[in-house]
């Protein structure tokens, strides 16, 4: 199977998990409902769809091609010196200063 196929068909599973977890809320009454427990599996569910949303997303799309993060450059010239000048080495103290 195609990742996007396998993709899919944990997005059903994940569907059914959180209507299931509905029913057994409706079904449990009040008393269950309320617990801790309970909020605790309907919350772990929800995250779950979303992580498979995030999952989908972030998949290349059907016989295309992975997607590449934007590269940025990094220029090999130093940098301005005046950037650092009200800054203490870190570790070492101030400049004008003696270390204990």
């Amino acid at each position: 199977m195609a990742l996007h196929d396998e993709l899919t068909a944990v997005q059903r599973c994940v569907d059914d998990l959180v209507r299931t977890v509905g029913k057994l809320e409706q079904q449990a009454g009040d008393e269950l409902a309320d617990s801790v427990d309970v909020r605790r599996v309907r919350t772990d569910t929800d995250h779950l769809r979303e992580s498979v949303a995030l999952l989908r997303a972030a998949a290349p799309a059907p016989g295309g091609t992975p997607r590449r993060p934007d590269l940025v450059t990094i220029p090999d010239t130093p940098y301005d010196s005046s950037l650092w000048t009200d800054s203490d080495d870190e570790g070492l103290g101030a400049r004008d200063r003696r270390a204990p």
